[in-house]
């Protein structure tokens, strides 16, 4: 039975709901497409965001041949096959590669010649930062798309795509369970409408709990348990973050993929309170690129127990998305005059840096920032 999530799979851009930085009027992806501009790309973004849906609408558009491989399971021999296929009058021939960042370094140097030639277009499909891994060679020749999560009206929109209709508490429910997650949304509704004949608040929580939503590491419960990991180490309790590192192990998971998630929790959750959090975890992720697998275990158990035990602060991170947030919607306020760069003498006589001292207890920001304080932590009133 076909899945629910693939019947109502958009076919064109125009169906496509969200990602408009990508797919709005006049931005990339919609440019390429309607230009029929074939070029290589990589897709990041968390899951459910729609990139291998974004993949087929490009290669359709441009009227390639797609071939899909996910590089968890392919190798040189499956890209080998495709490349002796003969292409259909000439039509490039697409390779969508979910999960890019399973491919080692060796078959990453295989694709690259192909790559490089226009003998593949190759769209890759990633949860993970290119930056760590693909291959600077093969990454050179790629542009890079960042999709984000899906809002809550537009996981409202696509909601409604799927033919159910939900109760306003219901809908909200499954919005906030779901986090920016479409597949993992609709497939909730699909269960929950097999399950029992109805949707609703308590049928969906059922369902939550049933093993139809037991998935391996590549689906929904792999973030479930990245999730519990993150929150019981938030929660400042190592034996519950223990227990979900184990079961990341146990299932396969990318010891790499743990330790970066401890480097952010570092600064996000302990920051200032213990600064020295970020020098353990990224001690911790340098061993696990060294050591490996299984030895690696212990490296991350340490880490674990030490950020679990670790005091909390969230300062820097709440005061960086505040300043961030006030960047984007003031724009590009005027620098004070008095830390302002005065590298000539016309500046200098305009006022440039005039008055500057090294520590100063007058108020540096715009003007019309003046009095804004961002950085409040446990140990620190205003910095």
């Amino acid at each position: 039975m076909d899945p629910l999530a693939n019947k109502i799979r958009p076919q064109t851009i125009d169906e496509f709901v969200g990602q408009e930085h990508l797919v709005g009027p006049g931005k990339p992806l919609r440019l390429a497409i309607e230009q029929g501009h074939v070029f290589s790309f990589v897709l990041w973004g968390t899951p459910g965001t729609g990139k291998t849906t974004l993949a087929r609408i490009y290669a359709h558009a441009v009227q390639a041949d797609i071939y899909e491989l996910s590089a968890v399971s392919a190798g040189k021999d499956d890209i080998r096959k495709i490349l002796t296929k003969p292409a259909e009058s000439g039509r490039p021939k697409v390779l969508f590669l979910d999960e890019i960042h399973r491919f080692n370094k060796a078959q990453q140097d295989f694709l690259l010649p192909y790559v490089e030639s226009g003998e593949i277009v190759l769209i890759g499909a990633t949860t993970e930062n290119p930056s760590f891994e693909i291959i600077p060679a093969l990454l050179s020749r790629l542009r890079v798309f960042v999709l984000d999560e899906f809002t809550e009206a537009e996981m409202a929109a696509i909601i409604a795509r799927t033919g159910f209709e939900l109760d306003k508490e219901s809908e909200a429910w499954l919005i906030e369970m779901a986090n920016g997650d479409a597949r993992q949304a609709i497939t909730m509704i699909e269960n929950t409408e097999r399950l029992y004949n109805k949707i609703t608040l308590e049928t969906l929580k059922e369902t939550l709990q049933s093993k139809f939503l037991r998935y391996d590491k590549k689906g929904e419960e792999h973030y479930n348990v990245i999730s519990a990991f993150i929150k019981s180490m938030r929660a400042s309790q190592p034996d519950a973050a223990l227990y979900y590192l184990a079961r990341m192990i146990e299932s396969g998971e990318d010891p790499k993929f743990i330790a970066r998630r401890m480097v952010i929790f570092a600064s996000e959750d302990i920051g200032l309170a213990q600064p020295t959090a970020l020098v353990v975890a990224n001690a911790v992720f340098r061993a696990v690129e060294i050591i490996g697998l299984p030895e690696c275990v212990l490296n991350l158990a340490h880490g674990v127990a030490y950020l679990a035990n670790a005091a909390k602060d969230r300062g820097a991170c709440d005061a960086i998305g505040d300043a961030m947030s006030d960047a984007k919607k003031f724009g590009n306020l005027p620098v004070p005059m008095i830390i302002r760069n005065a590298p000539t003498k016309l500046m200098k006589g305009l006022g440039y840096g005039k008055g500057y001292k090294k520590y100063t207890n007058e108020d540096l920001l715009p003007e019309k920032l003046k009095g804004k304080k961002y950085l409040k932590t446990s140990n620190q009133e205003d910095i």
